[in-house]
């Protein structure tokens, strides 16, 4: 399924008039310098080959006949284009000189032989050239110096094309990519397309882009023992598809995780999402999944992101925010790295419609009353995993498809993100609202499902009539750690600093000694705040039947959900006489 999707999206890719994907039997290469010729086969010069960009300029990238450059230790010579010491016999800093010549000879040799059956002017200066090249020459010109690495190109001068782009000599290369594909082959049945083809035994070209995959490629089909083969088939034969369909998938594939495509880096997942036809919900979906991509100075476009998500928070259709067609069918595959190889960490398939749906409730799960404007209000899937670790290395590599997987599909959330949340909150001591909103939402998918069971749905601020008891104690906490504060101004550690995890686990052993110590504090403050903040305590503890002596891990969220929201209340009120204040 993942393979024949990627195959209709190149298909797709192919057919729009926009977008430049290289055909069979050809590749994008990123191209860093060009021999520059004359007519008569002479050098010109050596240019250097950029994208255009000012500020970080890039090798340019063109499509080339052939794919992509094979590794290993044997000589390889591409046609009309290779990297500097196949092109020119000449590598600066050379630790093998000697076989930099061989390639070198190898790529004249190959090219010479070609001129008297390609009967073209250009290729012939091409020729003339590699001819009376003599490598030593190289030394001579600082262009290569800075160029030594990526691939190079011939033009010749005055023309507008490269070499390699020339009609008659595409004509040639193709009729050769025909003649290859009438020879002897292993036939068999296409899993792509249904038809008997000639089969790929390597699925090429290598599949570029995954963060932390070989720089060279990786494969997401390959067999490389005995013990995976059946049937008396070999290596890639074992999954059958045609060397087209190979190249189709594969190029479709490097297309998306390409610099600028439709990937997003979720864990340790590479991810890549697409739809069947071409929709703006494939660059919507990529600023929800990762809002960094926004220009930090496009504030026009954070406005518009926001707006979006807030319009599907309230019902909106996918044809009311204009994201396509609700029936257009949605694909996500993360992947992630495997020594030569890539593992997919997960596969979707959707509508945009079951997508916009999904969205919808994972945003409503997570809302929660943040503590300052500058919470985020449609936290980022990387932004909630941050939160379950001390650094983001440590991300568990599994959670993230888990993760993802519920957010799709509307599943509950992994079990590790709640348990990773509450150690975090247990070891620093720190309830902030995305790990709010991670444990409200937990908790509340887990009622909706019948893993766990609730009253009723937490709410996005404070429920003082909640009939939890360990909601109620966390509010009793948020009041006891205000009254410290205020009876102790600029005190570096609270109650919170000593007691927070044992108070959220085992409460019986530790609320009667802060009860006790919070008689001492009341004793501190005025007569209107010691009022105040009795009746809220003693409001709370009305409400609570007793200290249990311990808390499982739902009743560990619900006791950091009351002290979160116990402690927002407090603040807004104590804001808002101000702002009264300030308006009268």
């Amino acid at each position: 399924m993942i393979l024949q999707a990627l195959n209709q999206y190149y298909l797709r890719l192919e057919s729009d008039p926009n977008v430049d994907v290289a055909p069979f039997g050809y590749s994008r290469q990123k191209i860093s310098f060009c021999v520059m010729l004359n007519d008569d086969g002479t050098l010109d010069d050596f240019v250097v080959e950029t994208d255009g960009n000012q500020e970080k300029p890039r090798p340019k990238s063109l499509i080339v006949p052939g794919g992509a450059k094979p590794s290993g230790s044997g000589i390889n010579p591409c046609f009309l284009w290779d990297n500097m010491g196949y092109m020119l016999g000449f590598r600066p800093d050379d630790e093998k000189p000697e076989r930099t010549l061989e390639t070198f000879d190898a790529f004249r040799k190959k090219h010479l032989e070609l001129q008297p059956v390609i009967d073209d002017l250009e290729f012939t200066a091409v020729c003339t050239f590699l001819a009376s090249w003599k490598p030593d020459q190289a030394t001579a010109f600082q262009t290569l110096a800075a160029t030594s690495t990526g691939f190079g190109v011939f033009r010749v001068r005055g023309k507008t094309h490269y070499v390699h782009e020339r009609p008659i000599v595409k004509e040639w290369w193709n009729t050769q990519l025909s003649a290859a594909n009438n020879e002897a082959q292993v036939l068999g049945m296409c899993l792509l397309t249904g038809q008997t083809s000639a089969l790929a035994r390597l699925h090429d070209p290598k599949i570029k882009g995954v963060a932390g995959a070989q720089s060279s490629g990786a494969s997401l089909v390959s067999f490389n023992a005995d013990a995976y083969e059946s049937f008396g088939r070999e290596q890639s034969f074992n999954a059958p598809v045609s060397k087209a369909g190979t190249f189709q998938y594969c190029t479709a594939l490097n297309h998306l995780l390409r610099p600028g495509g439709g990937r997003v880096q979720i864990g340790d997942a590479t991810t890549v999402f697409w739809t069947e036809s071409p929709s703006p919900m494939e660059e919507f979906f990529g600023l929800v999944a990762d809002p960094s991509k926004v220009s930090a100075e496009d504030d026009a476009q954070k406005l518009r992101l926001q707006a979006a998500l807030r319009r599907i928070g309230n019902g909106e259709t996918v044809e009311e925010l204009q994201l396509g067609s609700g029936d257009t069918p949605f694909y996500v595959l993360g992947l992630s790295p495997n020594a030569a190889r890539l593992s997919i960490r997960f596969w979707y398939v959707s509508t945009l419609t079951e997508m916009v749906t999904a969205l919808r409730q994972h945003f409503s799960d997570l809302a929660i009353v943040r503590s300052s404007d500058r919470d985020p209000e449609f936290p980022a899937m990387w932004q909630l995993l941050r939160e379950t670790v001390r650094e983001s290395k440590d991300i568990p590599p599994l959670l993230s498809g888990a993760m993802m997987r519920a957010i799709l599909t509307g599943s509950p959330y992994p079990q590790m993100l709640f348990s990773a949340v509450l150690r975090r909150i247990r070891v620093d001591r720190v309830v902030n609202s995305i790990r709010a909103g991670i444990l409200k939402a937990c908790l509340n998918r887990n009622s909706r499902t019948g893993i766990s069971s609730l009253i009723k749905d937490i709410s996005m601020s404070l429920d003082p009539d909640r009939p939890e008891p360990a909601y109620q104690l966390g509010r009793l906490f948020a009041e006891l750690e205000k009254t410290q504060e205020d009876a102790l101004p600029g005190i570096n550690a609270t109650i919170k600093d000593r007691y927070f995890g044992a108070a959220s686990a085992t409460p019986a052993s530790v609320f009667p000694r802060i009860i006790r110590g919070s008689q001492h504090h009341l004793g501190k403050l005025e007569y209107r705040s010691k009022i105040h903040r009795e009746k809220q305590i003693q409001e709370i503890c009305g409400r609570v039947n007793g200290f249990p002596s311990h808390l499982n891990l739902n009743d560990q969220g619900l006791f950091a959900l009351g002290y979160y929201h116990q402690r927002q209340a407090i603040f807004t009120k104590k804001a808002a006489p101000e702002e009264a204040a300030v308006n009268t």
